[in-house]
């Protein structure tokens, strides 16, 4: 046996023990514990004989891989209590996501021995009781996300101590009693909304916006001050007899007048044989009054080739009505005529151009064929009077989907809809483009433009009304959520403003949220700007719709599709993708992962990797 050999063996088993040294020996069968002694519906690849630092999914280790720093597992399907002895046991780690799990049980004493935790993440989960008492042990904690489980008990006072803690999220529990003075300069962000908690805000936390403390128990309508008692006037005065002769008067008057105007808004919410019995809340004009005037005689309702549809003006004059929304460019009805067609009839308002430039581009819109563009059947022009005739959509639009009806009874838009909306819009949006030489703008791409074709996939509707319309101020642009920053004339829309407004939409399907809302009673916020800011903070766990929460093995292909919206609604329009692009990356979205699915199901004991690194620009999306 020569001395290499004997040299050859001995790196050999250098190697091995190094090897073997740096694997953390106690984390790992910690973690295995862990695993073992709870429920969950993912498969890990969590191997004993495979390196728990180099390929174990959603854990990180530190550079000499000793010790475990990170747990990420969030969505896998945990279910049950966290056993005990487990996760105490490492002692190093500072950042542990387990949110998006259906993880119950108190809260878990066993965390109490981690005094180097910097972020804990255990929202969306069905923790109960209350929560320790002594959050000193916790003295490095950054950020607390325990929003959306069932805990309960009071805010501890003790969370005070927390001197380095920058965001506390304990919204949607059932947390009571009064809000502790939480005096920490560090903290940034706090949300402590929808729980049961009474008394006042406390000075120390009247910084924060008011939706940050909604649907709470609180004994005052303003809650940032204590009740102020009130203090009887010193002058007290008795009303004159004539004075109040007057008032009495003056309130009999009153009340003839509302019920004047009472019985005149019944009256003209009848409607009658002249005019569409309108179903709304607000006075609307009939269709019949500006087209039976003399000079409108001559005109008729023009139908495309193709249409299979039979009915004139009067047969559409006369069919009952009712509104299905008020938007940018006029009111749409749900139009039933006698036999037993339904058509969707838009009535536009401030129609600038003549008769000739109006007449040009609806032909050009009324020649568009194709499954992800709802077809434009016929049109009507008169001086007064200008409609569109559209197929109707019994589903109704992605707006209506998504953000009507929240109530129990509601049934939710599912994963895979949502992803078929993206599809079929991105494919009409981008064949609008092609069309007339490449000149042509959809011009006002929004969710309520948006409805399910027969195979389910997004349909587009409403094309090229933009530059036919007064043009819209730019305040009143950027309500809609939807317009581009560079766009400040809502006729001068372009390829890159539309790609903007299906961006914002894919924000929308993803968020469940509307473009523009208002959280609690005051603040607006632009959904832009909030995914924006919850990705730059590496909250992304906050963006995705919790009605979305319940379908498993769909966080990659959410991440791919926010990655996207992001990419489209970049401030500036040269730096967006083109529409053939967007729809080869939403298309891609479904393949990828199905692919990754396959060929990962064929491997013994390794699952399809939980992202919890995927990059956004340099932020993780994942915690």
């Amino acid at each position: 046996m020569g001395p290499l050999f004997i040299f050859s063996v001995a790196v050999l088993f250098g190697a091995i023990l190094s090897c073997v040294a740096a694997d953390p020996i106690g984390d790992k069968e910690a973690l295995l514990h862990f695993l073992q002694n709870m429920g969950h519906t993912r498969p890990l690849n969590w191997n004993r004989n495979s390196s728990v630092c180099k390929t174990w999914t959603g854990v990180t280790c530190n550079n000499d891989q000793s010790r475990i720093l990170a747990v990420h597992l969030p969505g896998i399907g945990l279910h049950g209590p966290i056993p005990p002895h487990t996760l105490g046991r490492l002692s190093a780690i500072q950042n542990l996501s387990l949110r998006l799990n259906s993880i119950s049980g108190p809260f878990p004493s066993d965390l109490s021995k981690l005094k180097n935790l910097t972020n804990l993440y255990l929202q969306y989960n069905q923790f109960s009781g209350p929560l320790p008492s002594d959050f000193s042990v916790w003295e490095n904690l950054n950020v607390i996300n325990l929003s959306n489980n069932a805990l309960s008990g009071s805010i501890p006072s003790s969370v005070s101590n927390l001197t380095h803690l920058t965001y506390l999220n304990l919204a949607n529990n059932t947390f009571s009693g009064e809000i502790p003075d939480l005096n920490i300069p560090s903290l940034q962000r706090i949300n402590l909304a929808n729980n049961n908690l009474t008394g006042f805000v406390p000075k120390s936390l009247q910084r924060f916006p008011s939706w940050a403390f909604v649907g709470n128990n609180f004994t005052s309508e303003n809650a940032f001050a204590p009740d102020l008692p009130i203090q009887p006037s010193k002058k007290t005065s008795k009303l004159s007899e004539p004075a109040l002769l007057g008032i009495i008067i003056g309130g009999c008057v009153l009340g003839f007048v509302v019920i004047a105007a009472i019985m005149i808004v019944c009256c003209l919410n009848k409607g009658g044989e002249n005019g569409l019995p309108v179903k709304s809340l607000k006075k609307e004009v009939p269709l019949r009054k500006a087209a039976s005037k003399r000079q409108d005689r001559n005109n008729r309702l023009v139908f495309f080739e193709g249409c299979n549809l039979a009915f004139d003006l009067e047969d559409l004059l006369r069919a009952s009505a009712e509104v299905l929304g008020k938007g940018t460019f006029g009111t749409t009805y749900k139009a039933a005529l006698e036999d037993p067609t339904t058509v969707a009839v838009k009535r536009l308002k401030e129609v600038t151009v003549g008769k000739r430039e109006f007449e040009q581009q609806m032909e050009l819109v009324g020649r568009i064929r194709h499954d992800n563009v709802a077809a434009l059947r016929a049109y009507y022009y008169s001086k007064d009077e200008k409609l569109t005739v559209h197929d109707y959509y019994d589903q109704g639009s992605i707006s209506v989907r998504l953000h009507g009806n929240r109530g129990e009874d509601r049934i939710p838009l599912d994963w895979d809809t949502r992803l078929r909306i993206a599809i079929g819009a991105a494919r009409g949006i981008a064949h609008i483009h092609t069309q007339h030489g490449g000149k042509l703008v959809h011009g006002n791409i929004k969710a309520s433009n948006i409805f399910l074709n027969s195979q389910g996939y997004g349909c587009v509707s409403d094309i090229g009304l933009a530059t036919l319309m007064s043009p819209i101020p730019p305040p009143a642009l950027r309500t809609a959520g939807y317009r581009a920053p560079e766009v400040n004339d809502s006729r001068k829309a372009a390829h890159a403003s539309d790609v903007y407004g299906f961006g914002v939409l894919l924000l929308e399907l993803l968020t469940g949220k509307s473009p523009i809302h208002t959280v609690g009673s005051e603040e607006v916020v632009h959904l832009v700007r909030w995914v924006n800011s919850v990705v730059r903070e590496e909250w992304t766990a906050e963006v995705f719709d919790i009605e979305l929460l319940r379908y498993p093995n769909i966080e990659e292909e959410m991440v791919e599709m926010l990655q996207i919206g992001m990419a489209c609604v970049v401030r500036m329009p040269d730096q967006r993708p083109k529409m053939p692009d967007v729809v080869r990356m939403v298309e891609e979205i479904r393949r990828v992962n199905t692919e990754n699915r396959q060929s990962s199901g064929s491997k013994s004991e390794v699952s399809t990797p939980t992202p919890h690194a995927t990059e956004i620009g340099s932020s993780s999306v994942l915690q």
